[in-house]
């Protein structure tokens, strides 16, 4: 009887590897790669106005904002992902010499799409939360102009706000300082949501 091959776990360097000589970018967990999807039009667009509005509210501040091009490495799990926004607070700890990857970010940023939005939500934001510096996680959406805030207390809890409608102001304790949503959302088309189903209903 023919016994199965053993998966081949990459290692960290490996992965790195591989990863930094790639078309496209892949997280990293437990030994395995995993190709993230590419974004849609809106999903691009948020992303950019995010990092250029952050990037405008921090001039001449002590904290740095950086698009997805940046690496984040979840130290105590393992993780490597590429958040859509992630500032970091004071001097950047990176992993090594390539500076490609971040370890102490301040605030992270992801765009919510529906192949992620589960993730994004649940099992990211738990290896996340081990991040020690990591004192704000938004959730943006694209389908509507509403950004979701969990900011962590002193007491290491995290408490949860929201901020909606291109009128709003989000403020960033952890930051110091207020993104406008007209900003994060500029340029972005809403679709209206159905105010009911599209099938009506089958009459016996």
């Amino acid at each position: 009887m023919a016994l199965a091959k053993s998966l081949h776990r990459l290692t960290d360097g490996e992965y790195l590897q591989m990863d930094r000589l790639a078309e496209f970018k892949s997280e990293f967990f437990d030994g395995e790669m995993f190709a993230m999807s590419g974004g849609t039009r809106w999903h691009s667009l948020i992303g950019a106005n995010l990092a250029r509005e952050f990037g405008n509210r921090l001039k001449g501040h002590r904290c740095i904002a950086y698009n997805s091009e940046l690496r984040v490495k979840v130290e105590a799990t393992g993780l490597y992902t590429y958040p859509d926004l992630s500032v970091v607070c004071g001097p950047p700890e990176l992993l090594d010499n390539e500076m490609d990857t971040l370890l102490n970010p301040s605030l992270i940023a992801e765009v919510l799409s529906d192949s992620t939005e589960a993730y994004d939500r649940g099992k990211k934001f738990e290896h996340y939360r081990q991040i020690a510096t990591l004192n704000e996680y938004l959730l943006v959406s694209q389908k509507e102009p509403r950004i979701e805030q969990f900011i962590r207390k002193p007491d290491g809890v995290w408490e949860f706000r929201t901020a909606a409608g291109l009128s709003a102001r989000l403020e960033l304790p952890s930051l110091s300082i207020a993104i406008d949503l007209a900003e994060v959302f500029a340029n972005v088309e809403f679709s209206p949501a159905p105010i009911r189903a599209t099938t009506p209903p089958r009459v016996s």
